[in-house]
């Protein structure tokens, strides 16, 4: 009976406090924080555990201005395939391909935080990551 305490109180001190309290360790999180964009961002900057996790909230940050700024990237290329689309037709379906190969090139990019997060690395987008950092409050 003492040596199963023992061992439980043994499981319970080893395993970090965010794990223990959540079940979800802080580069887990992280990645998870890049799953949805802005929601999963803004849930992990809100959630007890991670919003005094400074990894966590480097990731929920970068996430979320990640997302704002695609959002911005859609509307601007949205635009701009209209305003082509009014000249000429043909040169508008040119467009397609382009915006496939910036969706795929984006999609990978973002598997690629997700893993740099599982992994515990802090990949800094080169605009967004150093206000991503100073909003985390490095």
């Amino acid at each position: 009976m003492a040596s199963a305490q023992s061992a439980a109180i043994a499981a319970t001190q080893s395993a970090p406090a965010g794990a223990a309290a959540s079940g979800l360790t802080p580069n887990v999180a992280g990645a998870l924080a890049y799953l949805l964009g802005l929601i999963t961002g803004i849930i992990f900057l809100a959630l007890e555990p991670y919003k005094h996790d400074r990894f966590v909230r480097f990731h929920a940050m970068q996430s979320i201005l990640l997302c704002a700024t695609y959002i911005v990237y859609r509307i601007t290329f949205s635009f701009v395939v209209r305003m082509i689309a009014a000249v000429s037709g043909w040169l508008a379906l040119a467009l397609v391909p382009v915006a496939f190969v910036i969706s795929l090139g984006l999609f990978v990019f973002w598997l690629f935080l997700m893993y740099s997060a599982y992994k515990g690395r802090e990949f800094q987008i080169p605009v967004i990551g150093p206000i991503a950092a100073r909003q985390a409050g490095e």
